[in-house]
């Protein structure tokens, strides 16, 4: 019976960190530490950023109308902290990724996987900044150039021979934990694969695991 019980509990338990793990708020959390701590960008969580957003606005008519209606400040000010930490946390997210955009976007936007990660905003935004860049150069240098380096001028700012842009560093370590209960991941130079059970925490190669952020593991 004893057993029975604690089974019972654990896996009560168990429901309940998933139910918690699947609100919006923390699968947002999620999505700014899985963007803070991978080297590269990350897919751009559509429907997520969707519902937040719209979820903001519903808090913000809240507020403001416990406000009009001279509701007990105290509750107000609750609400208020709600609405602050889902701005924060979109916020926070939306900025990191164009931290990104601004550090890689000529690798960004040669690469069709990469590319195909941004939402359309940031599409928008990457090709202007290119646009922008190549224009200025071909005003202030290129134009400059001498007849007999006209070939240099045709070359775009992000040719596929440009060893200059930066790219980001996926040889890195990470810290991630596994947001199922078992997971067995395929190491380099090892015959035997990383086991981890739900909520372990390994020190990995961010290559090793990149197709499984937000699948299997998060990154912390």
């Amino acid at each position: 019976m004893a057993d029975d019980f604690g089974e019972g509990s654990t896996a009560g338990m168990d429901d309940y960190e998933t139910l918690m793990a699947t609100t919006d708020v923390e699968l947002l959390k999620t999505a700014l530490r899985n963007e803070k701590a991978a080297p590269e960008i990350l897919q751009f969580q559509v429907q997520l950023v969707k519902r937040a957003r719209e979820q903001i606005q519903l808090m913000e008519e809240t507020v403001e109308e416990f406000e009009q209606s001279g509701m007990d400040p105290l509750t107000v000010s609750l609400y208020q902290m709600d609405l602050d930490r889902a701005q924060f946390l979109l916020r926070s997210y939306l900025r990191i990724r164009l931290q990104k955009l601004e550090k890689y976007m000529f690798y960004i936007w040669k690469n069709d996987s990469l590319r195909n990660r941004l939402s359309e905003p940031e599409k928008i935004f990457v090709k202007r900044c290119i646009d922008d860049m190549e224009k200025h150069l071909e005003e202030t240098v290129l134009s400059k150039l001498p007849d007999n380096y006209q070939s240099t001028r045709r070359q775009s700012i992000i040719s596929e021979e440009d060893d200059m842009v930066p790219e980001p560093q996926l040889d890195t370590f990470v810290a991630c934990k596994s947001s199922n209960r078992f997971v067995s991941l395929r190491l380099v130079d090892s015959e035997r694969p990383l086991e981890m059970q739900r909520h372990d925490v390994s020190f990995v190669l961010y290559k090793v695991i990149k197709d499984k952020i937000g699948v299997d593991v998060d990154l912390v």
